[in-house]
């Protein structure tokens, strides 16, 4: 009779990697603080990051901080001093009813940033939802989605804005609601595109053969691998969001006067191009430095967060 061999279950060994060791990236599971510190130099080491990001922190304290920083009252005129060259006084002149141009400038950030980042924020929020419906549903509710989508894309972007501007009146409100539906599809198509690709991988099928329901799946599973392009296209469309404002405002559909907005600023000031270019140069050269700024912004966060690009 051969004798029993009794077998000892060995003990657990745990691997704990040392500090600063990094997993396999192959594998996926870089440490959630790497990952993190990774990304943030890959984007501050992109061309033109730094400076694109010193040019919006510094518009956002202006717009924050407007009251405190402006050197005048934005709306106070001074009859006596109209269409005033730039001088110690009035650094960026004034222009043909006598408001220092500096002051709307600073004044006409906070339009403009709210007007880009709150429409995009609008934009995201249905357009994804919209999207992770359609490719998730599939079927009816997707030809649906999507044909109403192709309905909105098939106007131009800024005809589009500008019959819903005139629809809704003249306002800040208006213009956040019509870029808002004006950029809807971009994200609703890209978040589609990034479900139809995330619920055929292995780990949804395994969370679904577990019996985990469709809505922890989303939760835990597609929305988060789905958020990386989400985040890069909205980083790049509030810049597009901003010129948009400015030119629903330049043709009067904007925030009404006399409240200051760099569209209407230099709608105004076009009249007096020959005799005070400093009430178009003010103005236009925010909205160029801001925009370029942002393009900067969020190309960095399209090299650091795109994989294919990361790597390099």
């Amino acid at each position: 009779m051969m004798p029993r061999t009794v077998l000892t279950p060995a003990a657990p060994v745990s691997v704990r990697p040392s500090r600063g060791t990094a997993l396999a990236p192959e594998l996926g599971v870089w440490p959630v603080r790497e990952r993190r510190w990774r990304v943030m130099k890959t984007a501050a080491s992109a061309r033109g990051a730094l400076a694109g990001g010193a040019v919006l922190l510094l518009a956002v304290l202006a717009a924050v901080f407007a009251p405190a920083v402006s050197p005048y009252d934005p709306l106070k005129q001074d009859l006596t001093r109209l269409l005033a060259p730039p001088g110690p006084a009035h650094l960026l002149g004034t222009d043909n009813i006598g408001r220092d141009v500096l002051t709307r400038v600073i004044w006409g950030t906070r339009v403009s940033l709210i007007a880009g980042f709150v429409s995009v924020t609008m934009a995201v929020a249905a357009g994804s939802l919209l999207g992770l419906v359609a490719g998730y549903r599939g079927g009816r509710i997707d030809g649906f989605i999507m044909r109403l989508m192709d309905a909105v894309l098939s106007f131009p972007a800024l005809v589009l804005a500008l019959a819903l501007g005139a629809v809704l009146g003249a306002g800040l409100g208006g213009v956040l609601i019509a870029l808002g539906v004006v950029y809807t599809p971009t994200f609703a198509r890209l978040m589609r595109g990034q479900v139809l690709t995330i619920r055929t991988r292995e780990y949804v099928f395994a969370a679904r053969v577990l019996g985990a329901p469709d809505w922890r799946i989303v939760r835990t599973h597609v929305l988060p691998n789905a958020a990386t392009p989400i985040v890069v296209q909205a980083s790049l469309s509030v810049a597009f969001a901003i010129l948009a404002e400015a030119s629903l405002s330049f043709l009067g559909l904007g925030v009404p006067p006399p409240e200051p907005s760099w569209g209407s600023m230099i709608n105004a000031g076009r009249g007096y191009l020959q005799q005070a270019p400093w009430i178009v140069f003010g103005p236009g050269a925010a909205l160029f430095i801001t925009v370029l700024g942002l393009n900067f912004v969020g190309d960095a966060l399209r090299d650091a967060l795109d994989p294919r690009l990361s790597m390099r």
